[in-house]
């Protein structure tokens, strides 16, 4: 299934989707797997596989932390794929988080063939803007692959217009300005920058997906009132990174922090759009 249609079942059902976030090779390769099937198992609708790099300057401490330790246990580029084909047999929609620099490393096209052998949906450039993006948006195209580019509260709205009529798959609205991380509330930019979005997005039939700071059921149920995704990384990552050695103390812990979201998602029904 691909992202689009994932989160077209979600909105005929009424509800938004939960996409879930973990780092490739934290605590280990087959750790992130483990906890990544977890995830699945308890209801996330569509997954992303952060590509750990050595210089997240747009990641909170949490992930850096976590991807920081991935590196140091080993962890590559390839590992990545790995991963993503583990996540992606079990039919959920995987996506790969990752800043440019790698993709441009390994080679565009390399790198897209390669997502596309795994099963891969697609791709998250954080730090990578539709203007520079030539290369990615053709070989995106040659893999039939997702491509999503994010939106923030700064954006003007030409800007939140070329980033839709760059993205496939979804639009992705940053909540908070800054680093990711969770939070303790919710950001209040939130709701006007998903309906400056919808604007252009509702036009080109996207959904608009948010992410940054949610980190309970109940935040979830806050953004799933007016946005088709709820995307969740950091809460994530710190149920692994509080387990510890445990691993699969830190798998259970990232099951039950999805059931809470999924309950938060799968809350009052929304009448589909």
């Amino acid at each position: 299934m691909s992202v689009g249609a994932a989160l077209a079942r979600t909105r005929a059902e009424g509800r938004a989707a939960l996409i879930g976030y973990l780092p490739a090779g934290f605590p280990t390769v087959e750790a992130s797997i483990a906890a990544l099937h977890a995830m699945v198992a308890a209801g996330v609708d569509v997954v992303e596989v952060g590509l750990p790099y050595s210089d997240p300057v747009m990641d909170g401490p949490t992930i850096q932390r976590a991807t920081e330790r991935a590196l140091a246990g080993g962890a590559r580029t390839t590992d990545t794929f790995r991963v993503v084909e583990a996540v992606a047999e079990t039919g959920v929609p995987t996506l790969v988080m990752t800043y440019w620099n790698p993709v441009e490393r390994f080679g565009v096209h390399q790198f897209a063939g390669r997502i596309a052998e795994a099963g891969g949906a697609g791709l998250i450039t954080p730090d990578l803007i539709p203007d520079e993006a030539a290369d990615w948006v053709a070989a995106s195209d040659e893999h039939d692959l997702d491509r999503v580019f994010l939106v923030a509260p700064s954006s003007t709205q030409q800007r939140i217009e070329s980033t839709v009529a760059a993205c496939r798959g979804f639009v992705y609205a940053t909540a908070v300005m800054g680093v990711t991380g969770a939070r303790d509330a919710t950001s209040t930019d939130a709701p006007t920058l998903v309906e400056r979005t919808r604007v252009s997005a509702d036009a080109a039939g996207l959904p608009v997906g948010v992410g940054l700071g949610v980190s309970n059921g109940a935040q979830a149920a806050e953004i799933g009132a007016f946005a088709d995704a709820v995307i969740v990384g950091s809460a994530f990552v710190r149920r692994l990174l509080d387990a510890g050695a445990d691993h699969d103390a830190g798998t259970a812990a990232v099951a039950e922090l999805t059931a809470d979201l999924v309950s938060g998602v799968r809350g009052p029904a929304r009448a589909p759009a």
